[in-house]
């Protein structure tokens, strides 16, 4: 017996990049979703995740760039188990009303057991862990940014990258 067939491609085949390769593949799109995550200097975004069949849950987190990686840690909850049980999951920046630009990434996320490497990204968090937070590093798979230049401005100016090797695109 076999697993199901989704339609989905498996994660062997879906091409993902930590956050450092992705600066290095798309330096202007990395340093606007760095900045659009960060504005506020506590690293806030949208974080939607799935499980199997169930519909997708969207939930507030806190992240951090460290070093090389995209990091969040995750206290016991529906959104931890949907990561840990699936892995799939979708950041978006909030957004701000005065210059409502606009970044996503989406990808794949794993739990992160190394003990160094918890600590660095600890020693880094704008509060407190303990060991009742687990720690996740999430690869990219695509990026998005919409460019809107004030909250009267529309449509946005997308630009799209994606880990599959193709450069960034305006839409």
């Amino acid at each position: 017996m076999h697993a199901p067939d989704t339609g989905r491609p498996t994660p062997a085949l879906i091409a993902e990049v930590t956050w450092a390769s992705f600066e290095v593949a798309a330096p202007d799109l990395a340093a606007a979703g760095r900045r659009m995550f960060d504005r506020d200097g506590t690293g806030e975004a949208l974080l939607a995740t799935v499980r199997g069949d169930a519909a997708p849950r969207i939930h507030p987190i806190n992240l951090a760039i460290v070093g090389e990686g995209l990091y969040a840690f995750i206290l016991a909850s529906a959104k931890r188990r949907d990561l840990e049980l699936d892995g799939r999951y979708a950041l978006h920046a909030h957004q701000d009303p005065a210059a409502p630009s606009e970044f996503s990434v989406r990808g794949r996320a794993r739990p992160i057991d190394d003990p160094e490497v918890r600590a660095t990204v600890g020693s880094a968090w704008s509060f407190e862990v303990d060991e009742s937070y687990a720690l996740f590093e999430f690869s990219i798979e695509s990026a998005l940014l919409g460019v809107r230049d004030g909250p009267d401005a529309w449509p946005p100016r997308y630009t799209r990258w994606t880990a599959s090797g193709r450069a960034p695109s305006p839409s």
